[in-house]
């Protein structure tokens, strides 16, 4: 009886495990006859399909796609699910799928994690540096892909959190070095991979760094790419705000992740661990001043002036704050 539960928000790697259990257990004659992706709506009737038997085959594959039976399941869904679970062909495949974490005290999901193999594929959060990298790493040993340190360091500063874009740029890295045995150096990177995913996290990291000629670079490109300057400056806000309050905390004595969390206003408690080692060579007053001075630029935005000049003055001011610091 095989189910399959997969969940979360990195939609490009849960649509690759999609794609290879497809591939993994339809035969490609006959996938066109036993082969079905059903909406939400056709909950029910996808529960239907998964008690018919393959044609001409061994193997039947029914796809619920963006399922609401572990998150908003009605009692009629979970008399029919449990129903199906218990008298499920060998010869189906059922496969679930959702963006949303399933809820665990529903009926429902209890019944699917009795059976089925579940399995998570979370969007890396844009402030995750050692995250990302690992998965560089991970996907590029997937590929037989050798990287030196400096380049998976600079290739997960140009493709950030975008797992998509990071599988296309290491394709492309294969076929460049195809013949190469040494590792792939910075300098390659540099060359091949654009980097085109500059975010607001990173610009407010490369200030925190003192790095102003990377700042100022991001800065130019969101502005290229029409990104709103005050979308832009909301970030800094939200991320400076989120330093200085873990610096005071840290200041006062504090180390309890959850404490801080919840006093800093932190969503997850395991960002707290990367928020500490960021914040520590900063001072809190230093901090104090860079928030005055986000200040000083949201009101010279909302009053019309020059975004590019007025944007790239702060960012200096910013970048001499902390370095005196």
């Amino acid at each position: 009886m095989p189910v399959y539960l997969y969940w979360g928000d990195d939609t490009y790697r849960l649509m690759q495990a999609v794609h290879q259990l497809r591939e993994q257990v339809l035969d490609p004659d006959w996938a066109a006859f036993n082969y079905d992706r059903l909406p939400p709506e056709s909950t029910l009737a996808g529960l239907n399909l998964a008690m018919t038997p393959p044609l001409g085959s061994n193997a039947r594959l029914v796809w619920l796609e963006e399922t609401t039976l572990t998150q908003d399941c009605p009692e009629e869904w979970v008399r029919e699910l449990e129903r199906t679970l218990a008298s499920l062909p060998p010869t189906t495949h059922l496969l679930l799928t959702t963006r949303n974490k399933p809820d665990g005290r529903l009926k429902s999901t209890k019944l699917l994690k009795q059976v089925a193999l579940a399995r998570e594929f979370p969007q890396l959060a844009p402030w995750d540096e050692e995250g990302i990298l690992r998965q560089v790493y991970s996907e590029a040993r997937q590929r037989d892909l050798k990287l030196s340190p400096e380049a998976a360091q600079k290739l997960a500063e140009a493709v950030g959190n975008d797992s998509r874009r990071l599988a296309m740029e290491l394709e492309k890295l294969a076929l460049f070095t195809v013949n190469q045995r040494d590792p792939i150096s910075p300098e390659q990177i540099e060359a091949l991979v654009p980097a085109s995913a500059y975010n607001s996290f990173q610009l407010a990291a490369s200030l925190r760094q003192g790095n102003l000629d990377q700042a100022l670079r991001i800065l130019a490109h969101l502005l290229d790419h029409n990104e709103p300057a005050l979308k832009i400056l909301a970030v800094l806000v939200g991320q400076f705000r989120t330093w200085l309050w873990v610096k005071l905390l840290l200041e006062e004595g504090e180390r309890d992740p959850k404490v801080i969390a919840q006093k800093a206003e932190i969503a997850n408690p395991n960002r707290v661990y990367f928020l500490q080692k960021e914040v520590g060579s900063l001072k809190s007053s230093a901090l104090l001043q860079v928030m005055q001075q986000l200040l000083q630029l949201e009101y010279q935005l909302k009053q019309g002036q020059p975004e590019r000049e007025v944007f790239q003055e702060a960012l200096i001011q910013i970048v001499a704050i902390l370095q005196k610091s």
